[in-house]
């Protein structure tokens, strides 16, 4: 249906994508749903929550991993400040710990890229109307993994941990004390059942727990 014959109340969307070719592509898509019409576009996370407040969407579609911030902290952030505004988490990372955080966030629904437009179109118009939408594959999947085991200050030390960060440079910036982080470290590898702290970091974000 051509937009000059768009129903008088469309479900306005705002587009959270760094990867500008994915962002114009679902755009330009959705402009193509007769009840849908994307009124923001961002590429990095930190500017989801201004976007969301000038253009008002109904809808925030939001990747996860974003530069600046992640879509999790987004959603988080704009059940805060912009409670009307539902948020649907559109990954390529189907990783049952993402969508844990993404509930806990506030998130309205959860879904991968690798589905067909007309799916995502549908989820869009369903979260609107109060529904929770989630892959059921990742539902399940979620249910049979559990909960995160790490604590948020286990998570924090791993996210630090970055770039080869050192013990003194992790309490520093965390501001604690060399032997907490080393607790911390030690109690976070023993959890991932990893040998090191670098592979607990690594096998914490393909749980998606980081």
């Amino acid at each position: 249906m051509p937009r000059d014959h768009r129903p008088a109340k469309s479900v306005r969307v705002l587009l959270a994508e760094d990867q500008q070719m994915m962002r114009g592509a679902l755009a330009l898509l959705l402009g193509m749903e007769p009840d849908i019409e994307v009124v923001a576009q961002v590429s990095a996370g930190d500017a989801i929550v201004d976007a969301v407040l000038t253009a008002r969407p109904d809808v925030a579609l939001l990747d996860i991993e974003l530069p600046g911030m992640s879509g999790l902290d987004a959603a988080a952030a704009l059940r805060e400040q912009a409670p009307d505004c539902r948020v649907l988490i559109l990954t390529t990372f189907g990783r049952p710990g993402y969508l844990r955080r993404a509930m806990e966030a506030g998130a309205a629904g959860f879904l991968v890229k690798d589905g067909p437009v007309e799916e995502l179109a549908e989820a869009i118009r369903r979260v609107l109307t109060g529904e929770t939408v989630i892959d059921p594959a990742l539902a399940a999947a979620a249910l049979s993994a559990g909960p995160s085991p790490l604590t948020a200050r286990e998570c924090d030390v791993l996210k630090a941990s970055v770039d080869g960060a050192t013990v003194a440079d992790i309490a520093g910036k965390l501001h604690l004390s060399e032997s907490t982080v080393r607790n911390y470290l030690s109690s976070a590898i023993g959890k991932t059942g990893t040998r090191n702290r670098m592979e607990a970091m690594r096998e914490a974000r393909q749980q998606g727990w980081l």
